[in-house]
């Protein structure tokens, strides 16, 4: 009996969804990480083209499952919205995130933020916005070429890709929409509909108010 040599199979490449780290490590630090990736899902609800993602973990090159990064919120114009295990660059036409937003807790250290940037400059992100609410310090970088310069002054920067406005002050930070409109945390979103709501209701009172005296006094509204 002749033996015939095993076909050897490739090896199939994992690439797990969670690398085991937590969103967030305390609350504030969650509350900004929801409230920018909520705010840009709502400014871009209607673009079909643009992705926006919180902590997914993002592989840049296939083949290789150890390296990878999960943004706390990455924006990726030119891919559809959908949901996703992790990002897997390769099965995306190679589109990079083009913005990505990283905010501090107290155990993030300067080696690990270094290292993030690093790899942002590597594998192509346009523009990179860390926040550390802790001590309200925003550090804003742009690419320039090959690498990703840091913006010298974020008071009152656009954002080239998002249109969006920095205003850091003396407290914290408060980020406008292209419209001028603030971003707001879901509770304050919740709070300003329930305002224009209860307008809304006290307005048609008035006018069914209006309606009545009209009545009363001969006069139709309806033929007004």
């Amino acid at each position: 009996m002749v033996a015939h040599p095993k076909t050897q199979t490739p090896d199939i490449i994992i690439y797990p969804d969670s690398d085991g780290i937590p969103m967030a490590d305390n609350t504030q630090q969650f509350r900004w990480i929801v409230t920018i990736k909520e705010t840009l899902e709502i400014l871009y609800a209607n673009q079909p083209d643009v992705f926006v993602a919180g902590d997914l973990l993002w592989y840049p090159v296939e083949g290789n499952n150890r390296l990878c990064q999960a943004p706390d919120v990455m924006v990726v114009f030119g891919r559809p919205k959908g949901d996703r295990g992790s990002y897997q660059q390769w099965k995306e036409e190679g589109i990079a995130p083009q913005v990505v937003f990283e905010i501090l807790s107290p155990g993030n250290t300067g080696i690990e933020m270094a290292r993030k940037l690093l790899f942002y400059q590597q594998y192509g992100v346009e523009e990179y916005y860390q926040y550390d609410p802790d001590r309200n310090q925003l550090v804003g970088s742009q690419r320039k070429d090959n690498a990703l310069v840091e913006i010298l002054d974020m008071q009152g920067w656009i954002s080239p890709c998002l249109g969006i406005r920095f205003e850091p002050g003396e407290e914290t930070l408060t980020i406008y929409a292209p419209d001028g409109e603030k971003f707001l945390t879901s509770v304050e979103l919740a709070q300003q509909r329930d305002v224009a709501r209860r307008q809304v209701e006290e307005a048609e009172q008035r006018v069914e108010r209006l309606a009545v005296r009209l009545r009363e006094l001969g006069v139709d509204p309806d033929e007004l």
